[in-house]
């Protein structure tokens, strides 16, 4: 679980850093740097939560019988995504 973990974080840090290139290139404005900031702070929390918010024991092995389930059938969960805020209907 720490290894997915830790993957899946490596990816949405990648996000800001990107961010931080495309500021510095004059590409993009502070503003759309902070909002991918707070963007991969929501993703890491939802990663987060499907890692860790159950504690030990029977959540770590549903979820790692998640992860492989998705590995297997190559159907990753998209962690940037699952930051989107949701829009209020």
């Amino acid at each position: 679980m720490a290894a997915y973990h830790e993957a899946q974080l490596t990816e949405l840090s990648e996000h800001v850093l990107t961010a931080g290139d495309r500021y510095r290139a004059d590409e993009i404005d502070v503003y759309a740097v902070d909002e991918t900031i707070h963007h991969c702070h929501r993703a890491a929390q939802e990663l987060w939560k499907f890692c860790w918010s159950m504690g030990g024991g029977s959540h770590v092995e549903l979820a790692a019988h998640t992860i492989q389930r998705i590995t297997d059938n190559r159907e990753p969960v998209d962690w940037w995504e699952q930051g989107t805020p949701r829009r209020r209907q």
